[in-house]
């Protein structure tokens, strides 16, 4: 399994800081779990590959483009810092 651990800023609270770890077996595409800490509390979840597949037609992306794209966003921490935004509700 990997994983990669980011820390955000989100634009919602940009005085806040959270911790992103993403895990997945082979990679994004086919499903990953996701683990949101502010430091004090945490929250997990999973998303599945059919999720990703219906996110990416709801944006119609195909499905490998989608995958790049949540790779940015959630996996390559620095290399995409200020080109995403996060926002916590």
């Amino acid at each position: 399994m990997e994983k990669t651990l980011n820390r955000i800023h989100p634009v919602s609270d940009p005085e806040a800081t959270y911790f992103l770890q993403v895990s997945w077996e082979k990679d994004l595409g086919t499903g990953f779990g996701i683990l949101l800490s502010d430091g004090q509390c945490a929250w997990a979840g999973t998303v599945s590959e059919a999720e990703i597949s219906r996110e990416a037609a709801d944006m119609e992306m195909n499905k490998e483009k989608y995958v790049e794209e949540l790779k940015k966003a959630l996996v390559a921490g620095e290399e995409s810092a200020g080109r995403y935004n996060f926002v916590i509700s």
